[in-house]
This record gives structure tokens, sequence and C-alpha cells, in this order.
């Protein structure tokens, strides 16, 4: 089969594990929705690749590992971080994709948000914004310069990896329809801003 789009042209799925899905420890709402169409949009890329939140059960970002309120913030040295509820615990079923996601079709697989004491929304560097994942090196390498994303959750890890991915210069589209959000007091909006703001295109 011919791809519908040029070898330099990459999909980035985000995240659609089941702990971010409907029943999960930390569910965007219709999260499984996007699965269908994601598997769909595979055949049109030269390459995909699937990230995966991978945390360990002790890491910085859980509220419970704080006594802590869920979705309340505290100061981390690299600044203000959002307490999540415990959630993609490395091993766990909730930590693996979705099971009618693809994920047999992706060239590689990112896992982020390994290191306990600093968490990573971003596909390409943690929250400190310095620490890089090694994905921006892999696009380098196969000469990937056109990023399309999807995934959950739109106003997190999907918005922080296009924000990245323009300020490394690649073309960033995000396809809108093939995510979904967790809203967060407002935070979509913010985050669509600023998106738009560094020239992210939403499809």
């Amino acid at each position: 089969m011919t791809n519908a789009l040029p070898t330099t042209n990459a999909l980035i799925v985000i995240d659609v594990q089941n702990d971010f899905c409907p029943g999960g420890a930390l569910a965007v709402k219709g999260g499984d929705e996007i699965v269908a169409g994601i598997n769909a949009r595979m055949a049109d890329f030269g390459a995909v690749v699937l990230t995966q939140d991978w945390h360990p059960a002790r890491h910085s970002s859980f509220a419970s590992n704080h006594s802590a309120d869920p979705f309340s913030t505290i100061e981390m040295p690299y600044g203000p971080q959002v307490l999540w509820p415990t959630h993609c615990v490395q091993g766990t079923d909730g930590a693996a994709f979705h099971n009618a996601l693809n994920a047999d079709r992706a060239d590689l697989i990112i896992r982020k948000g390994f290191r306990p004491q600093i968490d990573s929304y971003s596909a390409f560097f943690e929250n400190d914004q310095t620490t890089p994942t090694g994905l921006e090196g892999y696009m380098r390498n196969r000469g990937l310069t056109k990023l399309t994303l999807v995934g959950l959750a739109t106003d997190f890890c999907v918005a922080y990896s296009a924000l990245d991915a323009a300020k490394l210069g690649f073309d960033v589209t995000v396809q809108i329809d093939l995510c979904r959000a967790i809203d967060l007091d407002g935070s979509l909006a913010g985050m669509i801003a600023q998106m738009k703001a560094v020239g992210v295109v939403l499809a």
C-alpha cells in the first residue's frame, strides 16, 4: 500500500492507555472514542510513534505520595506540578495501551515519566524542559519533519508535545477530533491559545 503522505510525515500517538480511558485511574471523558480513528490514520504516515506514560509507584507527581488532594498543585524544583491520582504505574494494566489500539504498527514506543522526581507531559522533554526523551534525535535521524499529534489529553501531554515540537522546528499539526481533553480549570482554552501562538495547526 502506498502511503497517502510523504515518508517525512509522522503520526505521534500520545498516551492512549487504559488509565486515561473510561474506567481508568485518570480517565479522560471519551478517551476510548478516538482509538478507531487513530488506527485508521496510521496507514497514511511514513512513521508511527506511540508514547506511553510509565511511572514508578513512588512517583513525585502522585497526590498519594504527598498526602495531598488529587489535582492540587505544589512547587517542584522545575516549577508548579499538578498532583495526579496514581496512574500508569509501570507494568500494570492501567499503563498498558488500550487493547483496541494497533500498537503493533508503531515504529517506536517512547516511555516517559519513569524518573521518580520529575513528571513528563511532553514526548520530547521532561517537565524541566531540558531533559530530553530522545524523540527529537529519532525524528532527525529518520528525516521526519512534519508531525501530526493525536491522543490524550489535548490540554496536557498532547499540547506540551506539540509546543516542544514546534519550538524544535518541526511542522506540527494536532488533529483535534482524534484527541480528548481533561480541561482542568480552563486548561484546554489556555493550551489551544499557546499552540496557535507558536504556529501549531489545529486540524
